[in-house]
């Protein structure tokens, strides 16, 4: 049975800890983020020097690994809970869903709200202000598409390795 609980909470806290180091990162240099920006953004300004490039790497990794270790902890802890009696769907369900409530909330939250309705200026990259790219609901929301595929393979190995283990 699928413990839609615990998915959510542990959705919850990927989408609050993930949000956080996304903003921070933002706010930092919006530039370390310069491929996820529409492509009249990213057409403005000059390609990343080789120090954002290093940089986007220092915060990208630990970024990923964010984005599937709570998936992971979260469904090895279901299948703990479990035991013998889990079954591969329970698992991938779970880590599923982990990430899509994460993707769903970076679509409504962070993209829709907050990048293309409030558009802070931290967000903006120097040269680009009033670009159309900003205000592309669509964009984000191809993203969002990208996003829930990579959800649904994440799912499948998530719950592959730890049926395993």
């Amino acid at each position: 049975m699928l413990n839609l609980g615990k998915t959510i909470l542990d959705g919850a806290i990927l989408s609050l800890a993930a949000s956080i180091c996304l903003i921070a990162i933002l706010r930092f240099n919006p530039r370390l983020f310069l491929q996820d920006y529409p492509k009249d953004v990213r057409d403005q300004v000059s390609p990343k020097t080789d120090k954002e490039k290093r940089q986007s790497l220092l915060v990208g990794i630990p970024f990923l690994v964010l984005l599937v270790a709570v998936p992971f902890i979260s469904t090895l802890s279901l299948k703990r809970g479990f035991g013998d009696e889990a079954v591969f769907l329970q698992l991938f369900w779970n880590a599923f869903g982990v990430g899509f409530i994460f993707n769903l909330f970076d679509l409504l939250v962070l993209d829709w709200l907050m990048f293309c309705y409030i558009t802070p200026g931290f967000l903006i990259i120097p040269g680009t202000r009033g670009m159309k790219g900003y205000k592309d609901y669509g964009y984000h929301f191809r993203a969002f598409i990208i996003g829930t595929v990579l959800s649904l393979m994440a799912g499948l190995v998530i719950a592959g390795v730890v049926m395993l283990l």
